[in-house]
């Protein structure tokens, strides 16, 4: 197999030569502003040897990639119970969709659509007050990306998506109504928005992902079990692009989160946990050089979990 860091320096230097780049998030004005030439990437190895090329080590908002990390602290804080307020099913729609709530009576198809990951709010509110569930978040990814210092909360990005997020509004109010959020829609909504104004850099992200590709373990110190880690790298492969869940499995092959900051969040299991970061989108709302990148990483490396090993 190439050497690794070859492998990333070549794919970030295609990557600059690409001239459609996808059309960045304008939706949530902050994101609106970020230049669509940047391009990010870094891979952290079982070893823990880190490979990173373009603008690796450039802050953005996670977003969505944050509803891996809120997945796990509820799942830490209720267990399975957490399978009776969401789902685990590809939801085969956008991902502020609300059709399907209607005929499901306000369970949201999985943890990883934005109804699925208001109702994990809820459920770590049911325990916190969003201050403290918010400070939970922040300790906990700092923890796993072994960065006590630059990963923060960006304010500006959460006031503005408590400004224009009424889409998500529909959505926490509606299951209100089915009994499926029990807390204060407005509280659960900051948290949620605050969630998702975390901002780091595809090296941060990397090692934050670390825990997922091996044992639930990060240098020895347990995170969640082996069981729990499969799972979650199960629900981020049928789930983790919304309605372009299949064709990331079909192109890739690899357990992923996107956000729609441009980020996306990927993991060999046993081998790497890989970052990507461009803000241009494709019309499913995932990072459209991202996509490429990690496509052209699994053809280099073989690291897609359908290909043949020994």
């Amino acid at each position: 197999m190439e050497p690794i860091a070859r492998v990333v320096a070549d794919i970030a230097e295609e990557m600059r030569g690409i001239a459609e780049r996808g059309t960045v998030a304008s939706y949530i004005p902050p994101l609106a502003s970020v230049p669509a030439d940047k391009f990010g990437i870094a891979v952290v190895m079982a070893d823990g040897t880190v490979h990173a090329a373009g603008d690796a080590d450039e802050a953005f908002s996670i977003q969505s990639i944050s509803k891996v990390f809120a997945l796990t602290l509820a799942l830490g804080a209720v267990g399975d119970q957490l399978w009776n307020r969401v789902g685990r099913e590809p939801s085969g729609s956008a991902f502020n969709s609300i059709v399907q709530l209607e005929t499901e009576h306000g369970i949201p198809r999985n943890p990883f659509i934005n109804a699925g990951a208001i109702v994990v709010c809820d459920v770590l509110l049911g325990r916190l007050q969003p201050r403290e569930a918010i400070g939970q978040m922040l300790r906990f990814v700092r923890e796993l990306a072994g960065d006590d210092d630059t990963i923060r909360i960006d304010e500006t990005v959460a006031r503005a998506e408590q400004e224009t997020g009424f889409r998500n509004m529909a959505l926490a109010n509606y299951m209100r109504a089915f009994g499926n959020i029990h807390g204060d829609v407005e509280l659960v909504l900051g948290t949620y928005f605050h969630f998702c104004a975390l901002a780091m850099s595809c090296r941060q992200l990397a090692m934050a992902g670390r825990f997922l590709m091996g044992d639930g373990r990060v240098e020895g110190h347990r995170v969640v079990t082996a069981r729990r880690a499969r799972r979650i790298n199960a629900l981020m492969m049928s789930c983790g692009h919304y309605d372009n869940s299949g064709d990331f499995a079909y192109r890739i092959g690899l357990p992923g989160k996107s956000g729609v900051g441009g980020g996306i969040l990927s993991v060999a299991p046993g081998i790497a946990s890989i970052a990507v970061w461009s803000p241009g989108l494709n019309e499913a709302g995932n990072s459209h050089l991202g996509q490429l990148a990690l496509e052209q990483l699994v053809h280099r490396t073989g690291w897609s979990v359908f290909e043949p090993r020994g």
